[in-house]
């Protein structure tokens, strides 16, 4: 008897399409098993999110800035200007009288006193006119002494009615006559001597004598416009220097209350002091053209610091705060909420705190409220910081330029 299969039919043909068919079925299930299998592996499991969610909460890295103490204590409020070194007092070196130039006793750059002989002139004809001088009062002397004895004689003849009242009169004229000769004679003997002494040329005030224009031997006469050198004050000496006119009120009323405003005169790249000095005094007009007014300052040049003619950048020390809130100027920040700080806490991080800003002055800034003494600022870095999130500070938190200090 023939057996039948699972599915009741003697065909084997059938038989065998009814294996293939379950066969297929099963793989079909395989595959999709599969393909879910690993769609559950890479979405829940092998995904970024999940590897995260695994990992527990992420945490923002550090960000690395560097930052300065906040300072507190005296803060110095400078008026700037340019200007020039100026001396108190130049002259150009003449001869009074004309002559051959026989010495020139100086020598070029070099720091002369007052009262110091710098030059002769041949005084031999200044000598022969005083002689002269001196021979023509010693003859109208004898003669006004001859004609006062004369005088004296007819006085008592014209007693005794000897000789007419006339003759009297006209010896006493003649007393007078001489009188006024021997005044001129000694007119002509100081003006002799005065032309021997301008003979010797010497220096009128201390200071530094320039290039000598002239050498020995040359003849020179008082009208020579380049004389024989230049000196110019060295010490003490003056800067004089421009401010704008706004700032004219507030110097006035520091002058007014009777202050000693101190000076400083930096150089051109306003990096090194040459001189502290004073304020002398105030120009008396506003230069229209520039809005600006001349202020002169003196300096006591003890080292020869300032130069004739030297540029400077002046200073004009106007005011100090004591006491005042101190910060590099590179930690204030500026956006939509106002000016601001990034403070550094103790937990290492970042505080955003607003200020109110004062004065700015050589890179530090005076706040007025939001900040105190010792407190850490972000310098550098602030660019890339949130408030609260962490940072790490990298450089040296002692390095806030100092405060200014007041000169005395």
């Amino acid at each position: 008897m023939t057996s039948l299969d699972e599915t009741g039919s003697n065909d084997p043909q059938e038989r065998l399409s009814s294996r293939l068919m379950k066969y297929r079925w099963w793989i079909v299930v395989a595959v999709v098993c599969l393909v879910a299998a690993g769609a559950y592996f890479f979405f829940a499991k092998g995904s970024p999110k999940a590897r995260a969610a695994q990992q527990g909460p992420s945490v923002s890295p550090a960000v690395p800035v560097v930052a300065a103490p906040v300072k507190k204590g005296d803060f110095s409020v400078y008026l700037s200007g340019l200007g020039s070194v100026t001396p108190l007092n130049t002259v150009t070196v003449k001869t009074r009288v004309d002559g051959e130039l026989t010495k020139v006793l100086f020598k070029e750059g070099q720091l002369v006193s007052k009262g110091e002989l710098l030059a002769e002139i041949d005084p031999r004809p200044f000598e022969i006119q005083l002689t002269q001088a001196e021979g023509a009062l010693a003859r109208d002397q004898a003669q006004l002494e001859n004609a006062r004895l004369d005088l004296d004689r007819y006085k008592d003849l014209v007693k005794q009615n000897l000789i007419p009242k006339q003759q009297l009169d006209t010896q006493a004229s003649l007393v007078n006559q001489f009188a006024g000769a021997v005044k001129a004679d000694q007119g002509q003997i100081d003006s002799a001597r005065l032309q021997l002494t301008y003979s010797r040329i010497t220096a009128p005030f201390s200071g530094r004598i320039g290039l000598r224009q002239v050498d020995a031997g040359n003849i020179v006469h008082a009208s020579d416009a380049t004389g024989l050198a230049v000196i110019t004050q060295m010490q003490p000496i003056a800067v004089i220097f421009s401010l704008p006119e706004d700032s004219l009120s507030q110097v006035l009323g520091k002058i007014r209350s009777g202050a000693k405003l101190t000076v400083e005169a930096y150089d051109r790249e306003q990096k090194q002091k040459l001189a502290i000095g004073k304020l002398l005094t105030v120009d008396n007009q506003i230069d229209p053209t520039t809005g600006t007014v001349k202020l002169k300052a003196e300096f006591p040049n003890g080292n020869y610091e300032l130069f004739p003619n030297q540029f400077v950048n002046a200073r004009l020390l106007i005011e100090v705060k004591h006491n005042a809130v101190i910060v590099p100027s590179q930690a204030i920040q500026r956006g939509q909420q106002g000016t601001f700080v990034y403070v550094v806490k103790a937990d290492q991080t970042a505080e955003m705190r607003l200020v109110t800003v004062g004065i700015s002055q050589e890179g530090n800034t005076s706040i007025t409220s939001g900040l105190f003494a010792n407190e850490l600022v972000v310098v550098d870095g602030a660019d890339r910081l949130r408030s609260g999130g962490k940072v790490d500070v990298k450089g040296p938190t002692g390095n806030a330029p100092a405060a200014q200090r007041h000169q005395k």
